[in-house]
């Protein structure tokens, strides 16, 4: 596996660490899901920076980033996230691609920044309302969830991590501006993760269907060898994914 060459930067919110190859416009910003580093972008990055400008960043809490000391729900990180691209001096349009978690971020900011722009690819993008899906889940994990964030709250840092600030997040995008009426793509792996109650997954899947709606050129396409992590399982297909969304702006 070829690495991938990184530096940091000190901002406003913090010290990040992240990489950039530059290519021309737009850029494309790769936001990576819950606790995921840059090294999760490697089957794609390299290939993608041969024809486009790639950022890819870690968020507070992850890799040589600074520790969070607030809490990290969807304003924060979308906030610290422009602060970024300011001080690399990382210009508009972008095109955002947000995986999992970074789907709710990529939807944020796009509705925050809706002028800077060119086009949102979802990835196995998390959806505001599948929140609802641990409501389904057994009490035992449900519990078991409960209790293992009772142990984060004892953590300086631990206790200002995303994954606990998912529900303040979805109520910001759901408070945000409209979604920007910008080419949209969502990838959506249609192989159930094996942990994946079946009954959770037919919820997911609607939900992966509405977040196609949320722009008129919205667009799903279908990970047929995919669970959750496209971007491992079908790399050819994320990355020519993208260049749809570029070449349809």
């Amino acid at each position: 596996m070829k690495p991938i060459a990184k530096n940091k930067i000190k901002t406003l919110h913090g010290t990040f660490e992240y990489a950039l190859s530059v290519k021309g416009s737009p850029a494309v910003i790769l936001i990576n899901g819950g606790g995921g580093p840059i090294e999760g972008w490697h089957k794609i990055f390299h290939e993608l920076a041969k024809e486009f400008t790639i950022l890819a960043y870690n968020r507070l809490g992850v890799g040589k980033s600074d520790k969070p000391t607030g809490p990290q729900h969807g304003t924060a990180v979308v906030t610290s996230l422009k602060q970024l691209l300011d001080d690399i001096e990382l210009p508009p349009p972008y095109l955002l691609v947000g995986h999992s978690l970074g789907g709710l971020y990529a939807n944020l900011f796009a509705r925050y920044f809706p002028d800077q722009i060119a086009g949102v690819v979802l990835l196995e993008a998390s959806h505001p309302l599948d929140l609802a899906i641990n409501d389904t889940q057994p009490a035992l994990i449900r519990n078991l969830n409960r209790f293992l964030g009772i142990f984060d709250a004892l953590s300086p840092s631990k206790k200002w991590d995303e994954v606990h600030f998912v529900k303040e997040t979805a109520t910001q995008i759901e408070q945000a501006g409209p979604f920007p009426d910008k080419p949209l793509f969502v990838v959506s792996g249609t192989n159930k993760p094996p942990l994946m109650p079946k009954h959770a997954l037919e919820i997911r899947s609607k939900n992966q269907l509405d977040l196609v709606q949320l722009s008129k050129h919205g667009k799903q396409v279908l990970a047929t060898r995919s669970g959750h992590f496209p971007q491992f399982s079908e790399p050819d297909l994320v990355i020519q994914t993208i260049r749809d969304c570029i070449h349809s702006t």
